[in-house]
């Protein structure tokens, strides 16, 4: 049996992993229908290969980091609901002590060098506002009570998170022995902190804030400095772009960063950088390599440097020498990942373990030089995927994947491109490809240039020209796929959200002869709008279309929404902040109005990210009305 839409609850996902010694540690998450939530707790995974084992058993327990000296087991736990508060508990077991009861949760931990005090960030709202009274002991205001927000800033929300002037994160240190010690504040709010790290001797923390601690609008971000017993933060590292991820190496720091000016900070590779003795350098090669912040910080080892790089669709752990400078990706040794994605990592000593999931896999732990250590992915069988590769119509080599359904065919097809559009389709675990096959669909998956993975040239080759280079490679992987006899060419479907629904849209107008339906999700419909509305459209606009409003409207799906025909679904999220709602109302609208059979499917209380991390009832209602939609319009 495949994935269904039921089958969501049966998914087992591994997360953050840890290790120190022979404990490794790993969180588990599985969609919960009936709770309509996100279960799993802390699993160990012995080195021996003996199978996972439940660790804890409370509702949601995620993040585990454990202490240098491996004594103790610091994690977040989220319980009946609320927000996630920091717990700690001996590496033998035993029960999990609180140390945090924060009204909107903490950030993940970081241990101390000598494994006695954890930092974290935590957003601490007004008084007045998220449910915090305005004087202790008085009721909550509702939010219909709350005062007027005074907006000064253009960076003054984002998507999933809201409001974010009122709630700015705070950096925060607790003693994690004493049981009688309480958080310690060491920002005062009025700039934003990120990924907190303390110095190799302990006594300081470095954090990333926006440049000059936000003091106007910036894209730029710097790496600050500030004693552990508390004082004003002081610069520590003028980067060349964006920040993250900043870890000790010796008396200075590693961190990944972009370069960039203005606001040009799209489809920028990240590259690991050295920071010593006042002097910065970069490690990795701009061009080819594009460091995967969202797989954890660099981990600093006796052989070299732990990073994830991504590359053609793979996310592949490799080792960085660290007195590198403008090293290629092909001098950076493969660890883990290859035709794979590795979603986080961790090491101590010679020991190396990573998550890492396939197409045909949710995700399993595994040893560097030892092979998988858990079986978490083989709870629901999967498909498999196949490589797509050929040439544009200017000859410019193109790349994808499909998966097929069971059976001989000819199979329907389904064309799904992606978001961003600096993302990718990969070789790891999606939900969706997997469902649409389990329901009869063969599923290409192309990476158009604009896409992340390779090289930042390949990314770039989009800024200026939307619906241009990236329609051909799009057009360019399908037809790959369609020389094939087990796919019928006469029955397409294409769909995608965000970038993927600006491309939906686009392909619907300008090629809907090839398409049988399109289904445009959370898309980009109108570059003008998009520009006041969305959280990021202040930047994002001018930096991927120009400032012109006439090329904003000529790369606008809108502007050509007469000339579609064929079917037509916009969903939406009523809270999505990225792509605002505003972009699916004018859309349906406009087809509407030109007589197309468009519909129009609105998800209540969800953002941007519904389909990777929405309510699971509303993920799975969602992959029931696509398919809904594909049974009528290509059977």
């Amino acid at each position: 049996m495949l994935v269904r839409p039921d089958d969501l609850q049966s998914l087992t996902l591994p997360g953050s992993v840890s290790v120190q010694g022979d404990l490794v540690l790993v969180n588990v998450a599985t969609p919960d229908l009936t709770a309509n939530a996100y279960r799993g707790g802390l699993y160990r995974v012995p080195l021996d290969g003996s199978g996972a084992q439940r660790w804890t058993w409370a509702e949601r327990d995620l993040a585990p980091r454990i202490s240098p000296d491996g004594r103790w087991v610091a994690f977040l736990r989220a319980e009946k609901g609320g927000k996630p508060q920091l717990h700690v508990m001996s590496a033998t077991g035993g029960d999990a002590r609180r140390l945090t009861d924060l009204p909107l949760g903490a950030g993940v931990p970081v241990w101390s060098p000598d494994s006695t005090k954890l930092a974290f960030t935590a957003r601490v709202p007004e008084a007045g506002r998220y449910g915090v009274p305005i004087a202790e002991g008085e009721e909550p205001w509702k939010p219909e009570s709350e005062a007027p927000r005074h907006i000064q800033r253009l960076d003054y929300r984002f998507d999933d998170i809201g409001f974010v002037g009122d709630r700015c994160p705070r950096l925060f240190t607790v003693d994690a022995v004493d049981p009688a010690a309480k958080p310690v504040e060491l920002t005062d709010g009025s700039f934003d902190v990120a990924d907190p790290a303390w110095t190799s001797d302990g006594t300081a923390l470095v954090f990333v804030s926006d440049r000059d601690l936000g003091a106007v609008e910036t894209l730029h971000q710097d790496v600050y400095r500030v004693p552990a017993t508390g004082g004003e933060p002081e610069l520590y590292v003028r980067s060349k772009g964006i920040v993250a991820h900043p870890v000790a190496f010796g008396d200075g720091i590693l961190f990944y960063g972009s370069e960039f000016t203005g606001v040009h900070s799209v489809a920028r590779n990240m590259s690991l950088w050295r920071y010593t003795d006042g002097t910065l350098t970069r490690v990795t090669e701009l061009e080819s390599v594009d460091c995967e912040r969202a797989a954890g910080a660099p981990v600093v080892t006796d052989a070299g440097v732990l990073v994830a790089v991504r590359n053609r669709g793979a996310v592949e752990l490799r080792r960085v020498a660290v007195d590198g400078v403008e090293l290629p990706l092909a001098e950076l040794e493969v660890l883990a990942g290859e035709r794979a994605e590795v979603k986080s990592f961790a090491a101590d000593g010679d020991v190396v373990v990573a998550v890492v999931t396939r197409s045909d896999n949710t995700g399993e732990v595994v040893r560097v030089g030892g092979g998988e250590l858990t079986s978490f992915g083989a709870s629901v069988p999967l498909r498999p995927s196949v490589e797509l590769t050929g040439s544009a119509s200017d000859g410019y080599p193109v790349h994808g994947w499909l998966v097929l359904p069971e059976g001989e065919g000819p199979h329907p097809v389904l064309l799904v491109v992606h978001g961003g559009p600096f993302m990718y389709h990969g070789w790891g675990f999606f939900d969706e490809a997997q469902v649409y096959a389990a329901a009869g669909y063969a599923v290409v998956l192309p990476n158009p240039r604009g896409s992340a993975g390779y090289g930042q040239a390949h990314g770039q080759s989009v800024v200026g020209g939307f619906g241009t280079v990236d329609v051909d490679d799009v057009l360019s992987v399908l037809d790959v796929a369609l020389e094939r006899p087990d796919l019928d060419a006469d029955r397409v479907g294409v769909m995608g959200g965000s970038y993927g629904g600006f491309m939906t849209s686009w392909l619907a107008a300008h090629h809907g002869e090839r398409f049988r339906a399109a289904w445009s999700e959370r898309a980009v419909n109108a570059w003008d709008s998009f520009s006041g509305s969305s959280d990021i459209g202040w930047f994002f606009t001018e930096a991927y279309c120009g400032p012109s409003l006439e090329t904003q409207r000529a790369m606008s799906p809108l502007t050509y929404a007469e000339k579609v025909s064929i079917p037509f679904m916009v969903v939406h999220s009523e809270h999505d902040w990225r792509c605002p709602l505003e972009q699916a109302q004018r859309q349906f609208v406009a087809l509407r109005r030109n007589g197309v059979e468009a519909e129009m499917l609105l998800f209540p209380g969800e953002g941007h990210e519904l389909t990777r991390s929405g309510q699971p009832r509303h993920r799975k209602q969602r992959f029931d009305h696509v398919l809904a939609w594909w049974g009528r319009h290509l059977s």
